[in-house]
């Protein structure tokens, strides 16, 4: 039989960091609001958590990359919202926020999870971030998921 792998949902312990970008925050300040819910809800602590708020989301890696080296950090959850505008511009500032949060996970073994919205309008962007449907919840699970699978993984 084959040894399944699996992260459960039991924050308890973990400490994570969220980079949460200034630019569109009638957005990304309902993502954060859903993420730490999320993260409570799941038995992570309020002074596990720390929130860093950056200008952009092209400003997310950085900032993300810094936390995720920190030894007492287990893992980073990234919150924009990039909205597609009259310009290519979302289309550079999309990928680089998208490669950069995925280099993170890759250089640092860490999880560095993407909760940044890439919608082609507002509605879009109010209807990921709303109660019902809020990718903040989302990004928090599967932070909390992957930092247990990976601690499961060393155990292996």
């Amino acid at each position: 039989m084959a040894k399944v792998i699996q992260g459960g949902k039991k924050g308890k312990g973990i400490k994570l960091g969220v980079v949460v970008s200034k630019f569109n925050d009638f957005i990304t300040s309902k993502l954060l609001d859903g993420c730490l819910e999320e993260l409570s809800k799941n038995g992570v602590k309020k002074s596990d958590v720390i929130v860093v708020w950056v200008p952009g989301a092209w400003e997310i890696p950085i900032v993300a990359l810094q936390l995720a080296k920190k030894k007492n950090i287990h893992g980073v959850i990234c919150l924009g919202a990039v909205i597609r505008g009259e310009t290519s511009h979302f289309d550079f500032v999309a990928r680089g926020a998208c490669e950069g949060i995925q280099e993170i996970a890759l250089s640092t073994g860490k999880p560095a999870i993407l909760g940044v919205l890439t919608t082609d309008t507002i509605d879009q962007a109010y209807k990921r971030s709303g109660k019902n449907n809020n990718k903040g919840h989302d990004a928090a699970i599967a932070a909390i998921e992957m930092v247990d699978a990976l601690k499961k993984l060393k155990k292996i």
